[in-house]
């Protein structure tokens, strides 16, 4: 059998399958095109099929490989964290362009440390922060910063709670949004991404109501306040910032065109 054979028996889709072979033996695509034809090294066979059964399993190649590219840069993941996906670069971009130099910035729910790192990253002035709930998800986080040398401070925290007086220009975040009873909970990667991470057990906008409610104690005079959300759920937001004193109200669409982040100015 050749490696052509290989990838193709695997029952993978070719971009899957491709990625976990190259994980997994170090040849990179371009190896795989110029010998497709060669015979399989037995060796490759044997650490390829594992990793090829847990993706028909349905496990994410990103907790198999244990990496996900966010922003151009390779973040370290597992099953702590949810999986950084390219939706969340427009939260970043609006981000960067809010803040002026040297300013506070606050990432809430880090989770694999994905924002608030690629903030420090792009805007070396800029003074991040990031909470987090959960101590496992900050492991992640704190990793992913020591290995892209990233000087981000972490908390851990539920929302604001371990973070006193201390005020910002710009609290981002991409918090829980799915509504407990979403039944893409149950499909795909979802069912093997922390739940925790995914759904707020009530209406999906639980999280954001607080988020919303407490960034007027924790903002600074005409800071901004960006969340990402569900693909319904901008109206929403909106109404509840507006509610909340904000303005400059409005909802960002993503590269598939859905109303994805929305935000606001304090007053």
């Amino acid at each position: 059998m050749n490696y052509s054979a290989l990838l193709l028996q695997s029952g993978l889709d070719k971009f899957d399958a491709q990625v976990l072979f190259s994980h997994c033996t170090g040849k990179n695509r371009a190896w795989l095109i110029g010998h497709g034809q060669d015979e399989v090294d037995p060796a490759h066979v044997s650490v390829f099929n594992p990793l090829a059964a847990r993706r028909r399993a349905g496990e994410p190649v990103a907790y198999i490989i244990g990496l996900r590219e966010f922003y151009g840069r390779d973040f370290v993941v597992n099953s702590s964290v949810l999986i950084p996906r390219p939706d969340t670069e427009l939260l970043v971009e609006l981000a960067l362009e809010r803040v002026a130099d040297g300013a506070r910035v606050l990432d809430l729910g880090t989770g694999s440390g994905c924002i608030p790192i690629t903030l420090k990253l792009e805007r070396l002035d800029l003074d991040v922060s990031a909470v987090d709930l959960s101590p496992s998800a900050l492991i992640v986080a704190q990793t992913n910063a020591s290995r892209l040398d990233a000087a981000v401070r972490f908390y851990q925290s539920d929302w604001y709670q371990a973070l006193g007086d201390a005020r910002f220009e710009i609290i981002v975040s991409n918090p829980p949004y799915i509504e407990k009873n979403d039944h893409h909970l149950s499909e795909g990667d979802l069912r093997f991404e922390p739940r925790s991470a995914l759904s707020d057990e009530g209406d999906g906008l639980v999280h954001l109501r607080h988020i919303i409610s407490g960034a007027c104690d924790h903002l600074k005079e005409s800071g901004w306040l960006l969340c990402e959300h569900g693909w319904d759920q901008s109206a929403a937001c909106r109404a509840l910032l507006v509610e909340a004193g904000f303005q400059e109200v409005q909802s960002w669409r993503d590269l598939s065109g859905i109303e994805r982040v929305t935000g606001g100015r304090l007053a």
